[in-house]
């Protein structure tokens, strides 16, 4: 789906909010600065739809004024300038304003991934034309204080470095720093008044990014709705993982965040959705008719989504020790690739569209079972002449912690499209590299006349796609060829789609596209509440399960592939591993 970025006005910051709140709380420009930037998203429609008709869709901000009604789903297929010809055109001091609130940032996520990445969208002007930047801690810190931490992290794209100091110079000019607790209503009331100094008698539309552990979530959204949401525009909150620890847990957090916001205020993200290769996961299958047809049971003979990091906790054991690796990577990032790639053809590119697919196949699941998964902890190993310790080596975790560095499972999914194809899950800290991939083995050919020239191991003779996210980006499909010359030998290559060398373009960081997104009010690449019911209702049994009779993870060295415990899980299905061979590199 392609689209560009705002460069005028509020942009798509102001234009998605008419989706909720009518032309009440939308302005012409703002929603012309859809038609005039070339945005092509389906908030666009949405927005403009909105300002024509002027409904009354409810506001983002129930803890201060009445709760939302329900929008209608149709949407016009294009939008020309005669939509808007009804309205009257407001001054420069009618635009909006967005402000984002980074609350937590004097923390590493906010110093490392947030910040650079709105630096990122300012240097490409996608961020809109007016808009402000706070940072919201406990630690004391002037606004000069904070540009300077922020400024130590920035960076150019490499292609675009000619106006980068200048560029930088101007971005932290917009950013400031408000301290307070994360439980006081009154230092929200006095963040509030920053913000509208700011943003003057313009329609303010505020996002507010929790950087922050998950005990203070709700301290932090019931002081932000009750005495810091807008009262004339948008509200919306960014909630960063984990959602929970189960589906008590994760019920639990949502119900509270409801008491104060809607569903539609609240934006879930889940990084790897953001991720160039998992968004263009729908287009290489929607879009290339030599992939749909392929895409099920009848041709597939397994899916492996594998995540590997060739590195241990390194003092964040205390952190990592309270969800282990399945809750870490497998319940969330993992289970998102595989509801992505397995879905149904959705009716549209739509947000609610896509997401009810994704809900679909969760809920297709068949129950994990114990024998269907196995967990590692990775111990400490001399190589090289350096020694790498242990996970409980690390002084913030229990010596007798059985909590998984490492988890192995084979999922199914009990629908007519994929009934018997195993989805083989694997994650693991301090392994032998580091990646994310997702690779798709395809069945043998039936009566293959080359049988004899692949012996018979038909293994080596299959095809496979196979999509790394990351790093080096790429999409490669291994096929069978003859080897030039006059004997009849075979080979195996690869036609590969390598990102760095196809594309000149930096490939943008997934919190750029997922902050744009929540500006945008596009929802496509966040979590749903159902969906998370969903993903815990499958996890939740088999970690009681494991934590009850307190299994013990199979040792494996700091370093090396795994337990070996995997490997005989992936033959229980008759799969082999595919990161583990010789030429794992494109």
């Amino acid at each position: 789906m392609a689209y560009s970025c705002m460069r005028c006005s509020a942009g798509a910051g102001a234009g998605a909010s008419a989706v909720r709140r009518g032309a009440a709380a939308m302005r012409a420009p703002a929603a012309l600065s859809f038609v005039r930037c070339g945005l092509r998203r389906p908030a666009a429609a949405a927005a403009a739809k909105g300002v024509k008709a002027g409904m009354d869709a409810g506001v983002e901000n129930p803890a201060r004024s009445a709760a939302p009604s329900k929008v209608e789903n149709g949407l016009p297929s294009e939008i020309t300038l005669d939509d808007f010809e009804d309205l009257n055109p407001l001054s420069e001091n009618d635009e909006s304003t967005v402000t984002i609130t980074v609350v937590g940032a004097s923390g590493d996520l906010a110093k490392k991934k947030i910040f650079p990445a709105l630096f990122a969208l300012y240097y490409e002007d996608c961020l809109p034309k007016h808009f402000t930047i706070f940072g919201y801690a406990r630690s004391k810190m002037t606004d000069d204080e904070l540009r300077n931490m922020v400024s130590r992290t920035l960076t150019c794209r490499i292609d675009k470095r000619e106006n980068c100091n200048e560029k930088m110079e101007e971005f932290l000019k917009r950013c400031f720093y408000h301290s307070g607790q994360y439980d006081s209503e009154e230092h929200f009331r006095d963040l509030d008044k920053k913000l509208k100094q700011h943003e003057g008698s313009s329609v303010s539309n505020r996002l507010f990014y929790l950087s922050i552990p998950p005990n203070i979530f709700l301290d932090v959204v019931k002081c932000a709705s009750v005495s810091a949401s807008s009262m004339n525009g948008w509200t919306r909150v960014i909630v960063e993982k984990p959602f929970g620890r189960d589906s008590d847990s994760s019920a639990a957090l949502t119900r509270g965040l409801k008491q104060y916001l809607v569903e539609d205020q609240i934006f879930r993200i889940d990084h790897y959705l953001g991720k160039e290769l998992v968004e263009n996961l729908s287009v290489l299958r929607f879009s290339n008719l030599v992939f749909e047809p392929l895409w099920s049971r009848q041709y597939i003979r397994n899916v492996q989504l594998i995540f590997s990091e060739d590195f241990g906790t390194e003092g964040r054991g205390g952190y990592f020790d309270r969800y282990g690796i399945i809750r870490d990577i497998m319940q969330n990032h993992l289970l998102q690739i595989l509801a992505l790639f397995a879905m149904e053809t959705p009716i549209s590119l739509e947000a609610e569209d896509i997401r009810n697919e994704k809900v679909k196949v969760l809920r297709s699941m068949k129950p994990l079972q114990l024998d269907d998964v196995v967990i590692g902890q990775y111990k400490s190993h001399t190589k090289g002449g350096t020694t790498y310790p242990g996970y409980i080596d690390d002084k913030t975790v229990p010596n007798d912690s059985l909590t998984p560095t490492f988890a192995a499972a084979a999922l199914f999914i009990n629908n007519a499209r994929w009934d018997g194809v195993p989805f083989l899950m694997k994650a693991g800290k301090a392994l032998h590299t580091k990646g994310a991939e997702i690779r798709v083995q395809f069945r043998h050919v039936p009566g293959n006349l080359y049988k004899r020239s692949f012996g018979t191991d038909l293994d080596t003779a299959t095809n496979e796609l196979v999509i790394r996210v990351q790093p080096d980006e790429a999409i490669y499909l291994k096929i069978n060829n003859k080897i030039p010359g006059l004997g009849m030998r075979l080979d195996r290559s690869k036609l590969n789609l390598h990102y760095a060398a196809r594309y000149s373009k930096e490939i943008p960081d997934a919190y750029e596209r997922l902050l744009l997104d929540a500006i945008e009010g596009e929802r496509r690449l966040f979590i749903r509440s159902d969906e998370l019911d969903a993903a815990w209702e499958l996890f939740t049994p088999l970690l009681k399960e494991l934590e009850e009779k307190r299994i013990a993870p199979e040792l494996y060295p700091y370093g090396s592939r795994g337990p070996v415990g995997a490997h005989y899980l992936a033959a229980k299905y008759n799969v082999r591993w595919g990161d583990l061979t010789t030429e794992h590199k494109a």
